[in-house]
């Protein structure tokens, strides 16, 4: 009967402290004795933030702090848009590191295993959701003040060997396209969908170029997901026959060719820059396509939220719209709710990352270089 009375009590307290589970699985999963050899540092957005936006003034559409989030794996919200872990966990696990702290979280700022930067709604335009998010630069400005925290740590020397070893995770793009159609923006109607995909694409290349300068040398990135497939957007399209969003679509399909371009411009470029160029799209787009292979009954309906595909982000009580249907077995489903994916399909990708298949080609048909290869490079 004790014990029965104490649930609710240590219910509310695990909500009360969602920040802390990082620090507490760390503890209890790692006592390394010695830095680990290579860190993890994390930019994106809410498919790899891990909780940055649960500090920072935002809606509550950029927060999931709050019920059905994390209702599986940590069995309550810590800021994970998914109902439980999310891709950037799944990359540290299989990289033999604990879950990566984010970087506003303010208990054991301890950055030897690395940093999630990665903020919901955050894009590589500064303009993207600006003042509700954490944008790349800003971003790469709380990267800048990690590696002064190393050099006070560990001297210059070793700090710069430290950030030379680590590998620089990215999936970044998708709110600059999805905002264009989410908000009110004349941002469409001022420029080609070119001249668009290559702002978005130069604000990327510059941070990776700022990185590479202070010593960064291995980078992983996703390509942008087939979001035109998400809930939210299907219920967008204005043929209404419940198809994917064929305008956002084009976008995504322009900057994913221009992301390549890009990064092979930026291996000419620089001398010792590897990379990794994950096919995000294809990877998810499959599951999308043909749900019942990879073990789902449901590619485009949502688990959590109201509406047509549960298309209509409602999905926890502090959102604007209350009320929100919640699905029997979350793993039959591809997407949690209206814009993101449940753990099981962010593990399926990931075990796709790590088993080294659906990588973006180059012009000879090789992909230079995998994830998972880059934590054993040198």
């Amino acid at each position: 009967m004790l014990l029965e009375s104490l649930i609710p009590l240590l219910y509310v307290l695990l909500i009360s402290f969602p920040s802390n589970i990082n620090c507490l699985i760390l503890s209890h999963h790692h006592h390394h004795k010695h830095h680990p050899r290579t860190s993890l540092f994390i930019f994106g957005d809410s498919i790899l933030d891990v909780g940055n936006n649960n500090y920072i003034n935002t809606t509550t559409l950029d927060q999931a702090n709050f019920w059905p989030y994390g209702v599986n794996f940590f069995h309550y919200p810590t800021g994970r848009f998914s109902d439980g872990r999310v891709i950037s966990d799944f990359i540290a696990e299989r990289a033999n590191l604990p879950l990566i702290q984010p970087y506003l979280q303010p208990h054991k700022r301890r950055f030897y295993y690395g940093v999630n930067f990665a903020s919901a709604g955050g894009g590589a335009l500064v303009e993207t959701f600006k003042g509700s998010v954490i944008d790349l630069h800003m971003q790469l400005k709380n990267y800048k003040k990690v590696k002064r925290w190393f050099k006070n740590k560990l001297g210059e020397k070793k700090a710069k060997r430290k950030l030379q070893k680590a590998v620089y995770f990215f999936g970044i793009g998708t709110n600059d396209y999805i905002s264009l159609f989410l908000t009110n923006s004349s941002t469409r109607f001022t420029y080609t969908k070119s001249q668009y995909v290559s702002m978005v694409i130069s604000n990327i290349t510059s941070v990776v170029n700022d990185i590479y300068k202070i010593g960064g040398r291995k980078f992983g990135f996703l390509n942008l997901a087939p979001v035109g497939c998400l809930p939210a957007l299907r219920i967008l399209n204005s043929e209404g026959d419940g198809g994917c969003h064929k305008e956002v679509t084009s976008y995504i399909r322009l900057h994913n060719e221009a992301v390549l371009q890009g990064l092979k411009e930026l291996e000419k470029q620089l001398p010792g820059f590897k990379y990794a160029l994950f096919d995000y799209y294809t990877s998810t787009l499959q599951r999308v396509n043909h749900p019942s292979k990879y073990g789902y009954k449901e590619g485009k309906t949502a688990c959590c939220g109201t509406g047509k595909f549960r298309g209509v982000l409602s999905c926890g009580g502090k959102r604007p719209v209350k009320e929100y249907e919640l699905c029997n077995n979350v793993d039959d489903h591809i997407f949690w709710d209206s814009l993101h994916y449940t753990e099981k399909a962010n593990k399926q990708i990931v075990d796709e990352i790590w088993s080294n298949k659906n990588y973006v080609l180059d012009d000879s048909h090789h992909s230079s270089y995998t994830i998972n290869n880059l934590f054993h490079l040198p």
